[in-house]
């Protein structure tokens, strides 16, 4: 099922989520909703957080995108990330690396705005899956870049958080449009040109 995200200012959005324990019917639909409205929106990452649901579950999936090349380990050897997707964190726990790298980055939450957003190169990731057991990897690129963005949500934190204070203020006005739930003039006319 579709469901409505969640827009900037939404306190939700600043929520911790709870850990998940027993994987229930509930958790599995949650899961289904997630992927079904991080489809529908082109995305490719969502979190519980998104969608109103203060749990640390979040859905990612890469398919397809070639332009921004996604990269991928287990156990220390490069495997194709597609092989994996889509993928479900439940409890996640990362371990970033400390070099960071510097890119562009949307937020479903914040229709229309892209920042440009320093993360971690790398991230090792440990993370639950929907059957129960665990899953470990290394990420890199896109894919490194969507799971430290959707684990951001699982504990309440935004992509704006990185931003230094004088490029907060830069986007303050599009961020009182998205709180209003009304477009953001100049990227409107962006798109019309």
């Amino acid at each position: 099922m579709i469901r409505p995200i969640v827009h900037y200012d939404a306190p939700i959005l600043r929520a911790k989520g709870k850990e998940v324990g027993k994987i229930t019917s509930e958790i599995e639909s949650l899961i289904t909703d997630l992927f079904d409205t991080m489809r529908a929106a082109h995305g490719v990452g969502l979190a519980a957080q998104q969608i109103g649901v203060a749990l640390q579950v979040a859905v990612i999936d890469v398919t397809g995108i070639k332009e921004r090349p996604s990269k991928m380990w287990i156990k220390g050897n490069v495997v194709n990330p597609e092989e994996h997707m889509p993928l479900v964190l439940i409890n996640p726990v990362l371990k970033p690396t400390k070099t960071k790298v510097t890119s562009h980055e949307g937020c479903l939450s914040f229709p229309d705005l892209t920042l440009d957003i320093a993360r971690s190169q790398r991230v090792a990731v440990k993370t639950r899956t929907r059957e129960g057991g665990t899953f470990e990897f290394d990420a890199g690129g896109l894919l490194g870049r969507a799971v430290l963005h959707e684990v951001d949500h699982l504990n309440g934190k935004l992509f704006i958080d990185h931003l230094s204070a004088e490029d907060r203020r830069a986007i303050r006005e599009d961020l009182e449009y998205i709180k209003r739930g009304e477009p953001i003039p100049r990227k409107m006319a962006e798109n019309e040109s």
